[in-house]
């Protein structure tokens, strides 16, 4: 497969800036398999969703919690001799924490960084404001253009200084077109969000308001969280030419012993299970075994799913509209089918859904099962 495969053209005003008001009033298109020529596409609201599943069927969401993962600060200057003693301002956006005291980080500009230099974010310029101070030190360049950062502060202390001084990681195709602002720390974030840990949202769940969450539960569908915390490298574009060649950033995830038991005795009694995002998917993918068992995990994931990979957890995909060549349109077009999904695309783009993070939702049913 090429990465050419995977292209459309998208308008520029489709990439959504805001998410709809209430949540729940998004659009949802609805993608039934062997859709090819545009039948099996259905256009409906997020709030009627309930429609679609059937009691006995297990809605499994991915609970993480983005963190204020976007900092500025100042690289100190160094002493050279060459007129190198001012202060570089660097932007750092974390990625993916690897102790109490550290966090491998995307950084602008990295490569003007060396390890053992000293950052300090939050500050201003003169650095008259020493106040909840957040230093680190440049402790290692790795592999794909991560810096490896140690904090001064480690544990909670980190966090809470994270906290105050981070922005909220809005994606690139967002942040280029405005400010991160008060609204979206309550936007980019979902309702039942409690495990910190992501630099991204899983933006499906986005949708979801405590109504719709309950009448879910009144149809007869059982409600499951597992935890995937998302990093940085979800927005990275892939390089290569041939689709195999990429390799996806590692991301921590969880399935609690419960959650995979009740998930199994879903499937025994003839229940969908039905992912809320790309990332729930993922994780379940990846927690699974040939056997079609769901197992507890604790461990890192780097799953990359393309066309030809054989499912063996989900049944039904909640997912909002993704970016021409990127990972996530190769897992839908592997999970509906590639000609479905071509033409669910062109049929979003000409009939005006919202793309991206804030945009509009899709409900995907898998292409080798036969849906009621």
């Amino acid at each position: 497969m090429r990465l050419s495969d995977f292209d459309f053209h998208l308008p520029d005003e489709a990439i959504a800036l805001r998410p709809a008001e209430p949540r729940d009033s998004a659009r949802l298109l609805v993608v039934r398999p062997h859709g090819e020529m545009g039948e099996g596409l259905a256009d409906h609201v997020v709030r009627e969703l309930p429609d679609f599943l059937r009691p006995g069927d297990a809605l499994v969401f991915n609970d993480t919690r983005v963190i204020p993962a976007r900092l500025m600060g100042l690289r100190a200057g160094r002493d050279t001799g060459g007129g190198d003693g001012s202060p570089v301002a660097v932007e750092a956006t974390l990625h993916r924490r690897v102790a109490p005291d550290r966090w491998n980080a995307f950084m602008r500009p990295g490569k003007r960084l060396k390890v053992g230099d000293r950052i300090a974010f939050g500050h201003d310029s003169d650095r008259a404001c020493q106040a909840g101070m957040l230093d680190a030190t440049v402790a290692a360049k790795h592999e794909g253009g991560e810096i490896e950062l140690a904090f001064d502060f480690a544990g909670v202390d980190l966090d809470l200084a994270v906290a105050a001084h981070g922005e909220m990681p809005l994606p690139p195709y967002i942040a280029a077109k405005r400010a991160e602002d008060d609204r979206d720390r309550a936007d980019y974030q979902t309702v039942y969000a409690r495990e910190d840990g992501s630099v991204a949202a899983p933006t499906a769940g986005l949708h979801f308001t405590p109504d719709l969450l309950q009448r879910l539960k009144a149809k007869g569908v059982s409600l499951h969280f597992v935890t995937l915390h998302v990093g940085a490298g979800t927005f990275l574009p892939v390089k290569t030419d041939v689709v195999a060649e990429h390799r996806m950033h590692a991301e921590f995830g969880e399935v609690p012993a419960g959650v995979a038991e009740a998930l199994n005795a879903t499937r025994a009694a003839g229940g969908r299970i039905v992912c809320v995002g790309t990332t729930s998917l993922r994780l379940l993918e990846s927690a699974t075994g040939e056997d079609g068992v769901v197992r507890p995990f604790a461990d890192e994931t780097a799953i990359f799913i393309t066309p030809g990979y054989r499912f063996r957890a989900a049944d039904v995909l909640m997912t909002n509209f993704h970016l021409p060549k990127s990972t996530l349109f190769m897992l839908v077009s592997a999970f509906a089918g590639q000609a479905t999904m071509k033409a669910a695309y062109e049929h979003a783009i000409a009939t005006g859904y919202r793309f991206y993070s804030y945009g509009d939702g899709s409900l995907l049913f898998r292409a080798d099962l036969e849906q009621a």
